[in-house]
């Protein structure tokens, strides 16, 4: 091995070595504000990571590990209602948690932290930049919408889609436990590569309180973000899925088309497509997805974190 190569070994050794003690490091502990609990993890630069529907804030588990390298210190939120978390009343679901986290940056004292969300996590993020503009130094969107029930009718408006949305909420609040069991794992096939993924998708789903969990998708259906995007001054990276649906048409191409027309008022989002992981990115493509938080990350140092 000449020198230079051997150089460039020993320096892959000593930054896989440093990743691994700074994973195996990091001192977790959970706080519980307003309903949330947050499991805190390491130290540095925050980011708050906020999971989908259904799902416990284990979702984000292997990101943060991933980029305890990169003195980030993570906040791994459980919202309530999902994943075996107790319940909340509210009548706003989404708003509420919004309103929750933006309060719990606040309460921390957190210097402006990147917000990551996945799904209605995302929704929640773009709903927490609105309100709060200057709350928030870098958002990453995973997998998510600003207007969910334009998806399937480009032209449909929140308001036009609200009978069907009424109607699903009626019916999954009504149905009898085992259609409602069987509607959850229906739910979450194709959302990832791993059956083992997909198991613990549905053991989340039938843990979670299926009055929050209608009430959250009615909200997602019914709410359009579009025209509020251009409140959001906050350098935004989209990370999306396709490959899931390319058995129904769906290409990159196509896909990107979406997300860019969903988009369209962002100004400077950045818009990035995985090769082949599903709705689960995290999970299916993780170091795709960790190179680019990382790389994102890291072109805002110094921006406020």
């Amino acid at each position: 091995m000449n020198p230079l190569s051997r150089s460039r070994f020993l320096r892959r050794i000593a930054l896989a070595a440093a990743v691994l003690i700074a994973a195996g490091s990091a001192q977790a502990k959970t706080v519980q504000f307003q309903d949330l609990s947050v499991e805190v993890v390491g130290e540095g630069r925050p980011v708050l990571m906020i999971p989908g529907l259904n799902s416990a804030g284990e979702t984000w588990r292997e990101t943060c590990a991933a980029l305890q390298a990169d003195h980030v210190q993570c906040h791994i939120v459980q919202l309530p209602g999902f994943a075996g978390a107790a319940a909340v009343k509210t009548d706003r679901f989404v708003d509420s948690m919004r309103d929750r986290l933006l309060a719990y940056i606040q309460d921390r004292k957190l210097a402006k932290p990147v917000v990551m969300g996945h799904s209605l996590g995302g929704f929640i993020a773009l709903e927490m930049a609105i309100e709060q503009p200057k709350a928030i130094d870098r958002l990453v969107i995973v997998d998510s919408l600003a207007f969910l029930g334009a998806l399937q009718n480009p032209a449909a408006t929140a308001e036009s889609v609200k009978p069907m949305a009424e109607a699903m909420r009626k019916r999954m609040t009504e149905q009898d436990a085992e259609t409602y069991r069987l509607g959850v794992a229906n739910a979450v096939k194709g959302m990832s590569l791993d059956e083992k993924r997909v198991a613990t998708l549905v053991q989340w789903g039938e843990a979670s309180d299926r009055v929050t969990t209608a009430q959250a998708m009615y909200e997602m259906m019914t709410t359009d973000l579009r025209p509020q995007l251009a409140k959001i001054k906050t350098p935004t990276l989209l990370l999306g899925s396709w490959a899931a649906y390319a058995s129904y048409g769906a290409t990159k191409e196509s896909t990107t088309a979406i997300f860019k027309a969903q988009y369209a008022t962002l100004d400077g989002v950045r818009i990035e497509l995985s090769q082949a992981g599903y709705h689960f990115l995290m999970w299916d493509d993780p170091k795709w997805l960790q190179d680019q938080v990382r790389g994102f990350i890291d072109a805002g140092a110094g921006h406020g974190g």
